[in-house]
């Protein structure tokens, strides 16, 4: 009778852990992905198309494809969240939940080191997942937003999901973490991943060739990567694609070029 008691408290402790992950993702893609997409692609898209990297705009079926593909995503996220925090798991984690056990100094140090490890993770199992073995099982889907809105940013195959959902245990496993940790650290993420689809660049003329902005990715690099499929495979940072040698040739000329379009009168 016990065991039954405490499967069916492990159970509901998972679900509930579940449920809470899957609002907030969903939540949280809905709003900054939704509040994008309605500003750049309805209210302001004709004052502002001029500036749009590709000069055309994702059909219908593309919005649908991204979106459904995203619903997946989230609740693969949710699940992996779950286990994490829903589970005996826990137990093999670094999370707590006193805020002086590290101090204020480690809380905030942690931020840019789980920018630092996620973009090195995200770099190296992107390039991995375009090898010709897998890229059809893993990749292919997100490519297929050749021209990609904002609703792309989690649209993934369940197989991608997984590996993408994969820096979570990276983080919990390697670094002492609180949820507050992860709560302001994948909010930022999806921001960033939104931006990172949007089809505009936000980022000023001449950005991609200052002393921080030659090593920030951004939106026309990325969107380069999904109209070509080949090069810049860096999530935050252009370290990597210019240390192996993977940033496109002509990144720095499309970026100029997109930020000096005038509007036609």
């Amino acid at each position: 009778m016990r065991e039954c008691v405490a499967s069916w408290q492990h159970m509901n402790n998972f679900w509930q852990h579940f449920q809470y992950s899957l609002g907030l993702v969903v939540l949280r893609y809905f709003i900054f992905a939704g509040l994008v997409w309605l500003t750049w692609y309805v209210l302001f898209r004709k004052r502002i198309f001029h500036k749009k990297i590709q000069q055309r705009l994702p059909v219908n079926a593309d919005y649908r494809r991204e979106i459904l593909y995203s619903l997946l995503t989230m609740l693969i996220f949710a699940m992996v969240m779950a286990l994490v925090f829903g589970t005996s798991f826990r137990q093999y984690t670094l999370l707590y939940t006193d805020s002086h056990q590290y101090g204020m100094w480690w809380f905030w140090l942690a931020f840019p080191l789980m920018f630092v490890i996620h973009d090195t993770y995200f770099y190296w199992t992107h390039r991995l997942m375009h090898h010709p073995k897998l890229f059809r099982s893993f990749h292919l889907l997100h490519h297929k937003s050749i021209n990609p809105s904002p609703w792309a940013a989690y649209a993934f195959y369940p197989t991608e999901a997984l590996v993408e959902a994969g820096i979570i245990f990276v983080f919990v496993l390697l670094l002492p973490l609180t949820r507050l940790h992860l709560f302001l650290f994948f909010l930022a993420m999806i921001m960033y991943n939104v931006y990172g689809h949007l089809g505009w660049e936000i980022y000023p003329k001449n950005f991609h060739r200052s002393l921080v902005g030659r090593w920030i990715n951004t939106s026309v690099n990325h969107n380069q990567h999904h109209q070509y499929f080949k090069g810049n495979y860096g999530l935050y940072f252009l370290w990597w694609d210019r240390w192996m040698g993977t940033i496109r040739e002509d990144y720095d000329a499309k970026f100029r070029e997109v930020k000096s379009r005038k509007r036609e009168a």
